[in-house]
């Protein structure tokens, strides 16, 4: 089968801090969006170090894992090509540690931001995928599963032969 369909698999964060959470507004091919910090399930990490990973490098915070809050299926066509992309997410709560403001965020990120969740309502029509605001409603509806659920057989770890 060399035509094969394979989702694309990202991790995001959920990261509250005094009921606001963290979110990044990003330069897109769309305009600017927000979205959680967010990305590619890179080779030989874990889906909970690519989302230690990506916190990092989007926002320039530290971030713990705690629990799984969701795993979700998109489908989603990109503007500038028309290419039909499917992405399997696994969205994690956590806690924020450390803010490095040091560090410079990754490409097309231009900046880390706190709102309520009034507020990520209010723009809807920002947000990167409806992805952005489902994991956070899940989030406050109590929805946690432990990260046991997540294996990562050692295999993947090791350096390609």
């Amino acid at each position: 089968m060399p035509n094969r369909w394979k989702p694309n698999v990202t991790v995001a964060a959920i990261v509250e801090r005094e009921g606001r959470f963290l979110f990044v507004e990003e330069d897109t091919a769309d305009g600017l969006r927000l979205n959680n910090p967010a990305g590619h399930l890179d080779p030989g990490e874990s889906p909970i170090q690519a989302c230690v990973r990506e916190v990092l490098e989007e926002t320039a915070y530290d971030f713990e894992p705690t629990a799984l809050v969701g795993v979700y299926l998109n489908r989603f066509t990109r503007t500038r090509t028309g290419d039909d992309i499917t992405y399997l997410r696994f969205a994690f709560a956590g806690n924020v540690g450390a803010h490095h403001a040091w560090r410079s965020l990754d490409d097309g990120i231009l900046r880390a931001v706190w709102l309520t969740p009034e507020e990520l309502r209010s723009c809807s029509a920002r947000h990167r995928s409806p992805l952005v605001l489902q994991s956070v409603e899940d989030y406050l509806a109590g929805r946690r599963a432990p990260l046991e659920l997540i294996h990562t057989d050692a295999s993947v770890l090791q350096p390609p032969r």
